[in-house]
């Protein structure tokens, strides 16, 4: 009596079918990419040059190993930093590098504050201590103060805020001319002076 031979399965192309499968997996899964903060880093100048600074255009703010902000010396509270901030930029105390008023500013005109936003800059001044969020919070809310000045103003003279100008270009691919203009003058009447300092304690 002859003996049954049992069946095989052809797994000749088992090896192929397997690697095709990798190769689609990995052509159509998206990988989720930290975006981390949009910040440009100046270049290091070879002949630095030394920039007279008065005292009043710089506001200080100081993060110790405790997470405590210190704003002219005094303790406040991280939701009070944003209107000391507007405060500060939109003082309109002096005049610009070319000797012009700040005609849109809406400050008190304190002559011990910032003369000008072009000449308002805000320092970070962190401890190596310091905790991530503390500073990114930090770093959010004075955004928003620039965020809020520039919204005042978008709506001043374009009746829109600074916000819906930049979805607005967004949407045109990056190519409206118009809005870019209006944006650019945005961003020149308030520009962003945020620098960051490490200390030691």
């Amino acid at each position: 009596m002859s003996r049954k031979e049992t069946p095989e399965i052809n797994t000749g192309s088992m090896a192929d079918i397997a690697f095709l499968l990798l190769i689609f997996f990995l052509v159509t899964t998206t990988m989720s990419v930290d975006a981390g903060i949009s910040k440009k880093i100046p270049q290091k100048q070879e002949n630095p040059t030394d920039i007279d600074i008065n005292e009043r255009n710089i506001l200080e703010v100081n993060i110790n190993k405790k997470n405590e902000l210190f704003v002219d010396g005094k303790t406040i509270e991280l939701k009070e930093l944003k209107q000391i901030a507007i405060n500060f930029i939109d003082n309109g105390g002096g005049l610009d590098i070319n000797k012009n008023s700040c005609n849109w500013c809406n400050g008190s005109k304190n002559p011990s504050s910032s003369d000008h936003p072009t000449k308002a800059i805000i320092t970070i001044k962190t401890d190596r201590l310091t905790t991530y969020e503390t500073y990114i919070s930090t770093l959010d809310i004075l955004n928003s103060a620039y965020t809020h000045l520039r919204n005042k103003l978008s709506v001043k003279l374009y009746n829109q805020n600074y916000a819906s100008l930049l979805n607005a270009y967004k949407n045109s691919n990056n190519s409206d001319k118009n809005i870019q203009e209006k944006i650019k003058l945005i961003r020149e009447k308030y520009p962003l002076l945020v620098s960051d300092i490490e200390f030691d304690n």
